[in-house]
């Protein structure tokens, strides 16, 4: 147990969250003359714009979660900690967290703060019984198991409805995610299954691609979007856009078009890329310091990323908003190593560098195997070309080289060849996350919880609340 009267003889700086945001800014202080603590839920990093091709099977959970504490192992002035952050206090300076029931509390004298975002159903939480997102680990494996397990079901159906009905996947959403979920959904049933089955022919499945936008890719552009939709149509993609969601069960998905017609897909298998919100620590952050919150729950910061009234609190990645910034992984990435910089100079007594500013360095997304679209500056393109650069990029972000090497091997099986390394499924996956979360219902409802003594570092916090510290973006 530690000690809350210790003395320090080095800053303590907190690190929530082990999202790029998180990760990097504790890398870049390994010079760092401080101590950091770098707290997070999952005890993995986890390289989110790869989960599609988990839920696919591409690719298994561990070519793309790294171990936090493998990752840090060399960097001496770091340690790992795991816990869902549930409170800050702002002024007592300190972060609390808890696993399993035992609460720690963490004294800071500089916080950075990248819990990134979850999903967001827009106010329709009661969806996510129905249509799991892709924002975690456990959402992929549960994604994997539905998608599998719906061409298992149909081999067994008895009526053609039922098999209609098993073989229909829509994705809700047609951004990056949603474009690259509905593109691998399209090719595992029309190239890797499709001498697998004897019942039914996995080549008939139909895949449908609903947004509200009026595009594919909004965020990139007509020109880029219209190829990525040419492509997906080219493989059978049903594409709906202008197309609002209006209510999702499990036994299918109900739209309404631009004009108000509505219109019911009967489908087994609903994914939900369509939104994101930011961590509820956004809210803890904004009720203290007084900054506001958007659209996306995300918190407005300051020009160098920090809170009004405390430039010891910086907060980086997907739970930030300034500017417009995008979330992707290049803001959190520079955002956390900016915060570390702004740490170690005000540490020394030097004068800041200045506010934030982000280098974009292009945007992409694939499409399906020999296919992207890559948008740098006013350069766009599509095609084979776009598909390389993003293979490249992505393997260059990929943390760990035996990561990067099966990756590469698991790729050459599924791109070149017809096989998925990833099919296992199992009805835990499936049915896992809805089963704990009714088991905690139940055990709140009977006032029951598992309990543990409080471990600290610091004094109480005056203020908790129930929130998570995820491992995405941020």
């Amino acid at each position: 147990m530690n000690n809350q009267h210790r003395t320090h003889p080095r800053p303590r700086v907190v690190v929530i969250g082990s999202g790029f945001g998180g990760l990097f800014a504790t890398k870049a202080l390994r010079r760092a003359h401080v101590e950091v603590t770098l707290i997070d839920a999952t005890g993995h990093h986890l390289f989110q714009p790869l989960l599609y091709q988990v839920a696919t099977g591409i690719l298994s959970e561990g070519e793309i979660a790294a171990p936090t504490r493998e990752i840090l192992r060399r960097q001496q002035n770091a340690r790992v900690v795991l816990g869902e952050v549930t409170g800050i206090d702002l002024t007592a300076r300190t972060v609390t967290s808890n696993v399993l029931g035992r609460t720690t509390v963490h004294g800071y004298d500089e916080l950075i703060v990248a819990a990134g975002a979850g999903q967001s159903y827009f106010g329709n939480d009661r969806f996510a019984e129905f249509a799991p997102g892709l924002k975690s680990i456990d959402d992929a494996l549960e994604l994997r198991g539905r998608i599998f397990g719906a061409f298992e079901l149909a081999e067994l159906a008895e009526t053609q409805g039922e098999i209609d009905r098993l073989l229909t996947f829509v994705v809700v959403g047609a951004g990056p995610t949603g474009v690259e979920m509905a593109g691998q959904v399209a090719e595992l049933a029309r190239r890797t299954l499709r001498e697998d089955f004897r019942h039914v022919d996995p080549t008939s499945a139909r895949v449908v691609l609903l947004d509200a936008s009026p595009g594919v890719l909004p965020a990139f552009g007509e020109k880029l979007g219209g190829l990525a939709r040419r492509r997906l149509s080219g493989m059978g993609v049903e594409v709906h856009v202008g197309a609002t969601v209006t209510d999702v069960d499990t036994d299918g998905i109900e739209m309404e078009d631009g004009d108000g017609h509505g219109h019911r897909f009967d489908a087994a298998t609903t994914i939900w890329a369509a939104g994101v919100q930011a961590s509820p620590l956004a809210r803890i952050l904004a009720d203290q310091s007084g900054a506001e919150i958007d659209h996306a729950r995300r918190i407005v910061v300051q020009p160098d990323l920090t809170l009004p009234g405390h430039p010891e609190v910086h907060v980086v990645g997907d739970m930030a908003a300034l500017d417009g910034l995008p979330g992707v992984a290049q803001v959190a990435i520079q955002g956390g190593r900016y915060a570390a910089d702004a740490i170690e100079r005000r540490r020394a007594g030097k004068r800041p560098r200045g506010p934030f500013r982000y280098l974009d360095k292009g945007s992409m997304a694939t499409v399906s195997r020999f296919s992207a679209v890559v948008q740098i500056g006013s350069v766009e393109f599509g095609g084979f070309l776009a598909w390389v650069m993003w293979l490249a990029v992505h393997l260059f972000y990929m943390v760990g080289f035996r990561s990067r090497i099966t990756t590469v091997l698991h790729w050459m099986v599924s791109f070149l060849g017809r096989g998925r390394a990833q099919r296992v499924a199992t009805q835990q996956q499936v049915y896992g996350r809805l089963a704990m979360e009714r088991l905690f219902e139940e055990f709140e409802a009977a006032g029951i919880g598992p309990g543990s003594p409080r471990v600290s570092s610091g004094p109480a916090p005056a203020v908790t609340g129930r929130g998570a510290a995820s491992s995405g973006g941020g």
